[in-house]
C-alpha cells in the first residue's frame, strides 16, 4: 500500500490514520509544483486530477479523495473503532462530520490559502470558516472528539485543517491567516489530538516540527 502525499496537505489526515491503524504504508512524496513523484513520473498518471491523498492498494487499485480513503482505511481494522460499523446511525453522524469538513471547512481555507490570488473575497470568506469554527467549538463544549468519547478518522481530517490556521509550526504554504485563540474547546481538542503518538509520528515523517 502506498500513501501520495505532500507535507502539510490534507494528506495529513489518512497519513495519521495509518499510523493509529499500524499499517505499514510506504510513504510517497509528491512535488505539487511539477506534478511528480521523483525523477520522472507524472503524478497525473496516478490522480488524474494531479491532487493528494491517493491512495494505491496492494492490487494496483487507486483511492482518492481523502473522506473515501479514510473510512477505506478505517474498515481494514473495525475493532480499533476509528469508524463506527456501516449501516449504523452513528456511521452516518461520521460521514455527516466529513462532509460537512470536506465542503464547509476544507473549501473554506482555499481563499485563505490563496489570498493574494482570492483579493477581496478573503473579507467574504474568513469570517464564514469563523462561524464554522465557532459550530464546532460549541459542539466539542460536552464532548473530547468529534463523535464523542473515541477519536475518530474525522477528528484526523479536522486536525489536518485546522493546523492551517493554527499550527505555530508550519512553514509550508499551507498556512492561513485565521486564529483560533478564542474557542477554548477547540483549543483543548486540538491539544488531545496533536498529543498523540500516530500524529506525532506523522508530523515528524513529514519534516514538520512536533512542539
Amino acid at each position: 500500500m502506498k500513501l501520495y502525499y505532500i507535507p502539510a496537505a490534507c494528506s495529513l489526515s489518512p497519513h495519521i490514520v495509518l499510523n493509529e491503524l499500524g499499517i505499514d504504508a510506504e510513504l510517497v512524496l509528491v512535488d505539487s509544483k511539477k506534478q511528480s513523484v521523483g525523477a520522472a513520473e507524472n503524478f497525473k498518471d496516478i490522480s488524474p486530477l494531479g491532487y493528494v491523498p491517493a491512495l494505491e492498494l496492494d492490487d494496483g487499485t487507486i483511492l482518492t479523495e481523502g473522506p473515501a480513503i479514510v473510512q477505506y482505511l478505517a474498515d481494514l481494522r473495525p475493532e480499533l473503532r476509528l469508524a463506527p460499523t456501516n449501516g449504523t446511525m452513528e456511521r452516518y453522524k461520521l460521514q455527516q462530520w466529513l462532509s460537512f469538513l470536506n465542503s464547509e471547512i476544507h473549501k473554506g481555507f482555499i481563499p485563505l490559502l490563496y489570498a493574494r490570488l482570492a483579493g477581496e473575497y478573503v473579507e467574504t470568506a474568513k469570517p464564514k470558516l469563523e462561524k464554522r469554527y465557532a459550530f464546532m467549538n460549541e459542539e466539542l463544549a460536552n464532548r473530547p472528539y468529534l463523535l464523542g468519547d473515541n477519536f475518530t478518522v474525522a477528528d484526523a481530517y479536522l486536525f489536518a485543517l485546522t493546523s492551517w490556521g493554527q499550527a505555530p509550526w508550519l512553514t509550508s504554504h499551507y498556512r492561513a491567516d485565521i486564529h483560533f485563540d478564542d474557542l477554548s474547546n477547540l483549543q483543548a481538542w486540538y491539544g488531545r489530538v496533536r498529543s498523540r503518538p500516530s500524529v506525532r509520528k506523522a508530523l515528524q515523517a513529514e519534516g514538520l516540527s512536533v512542539l
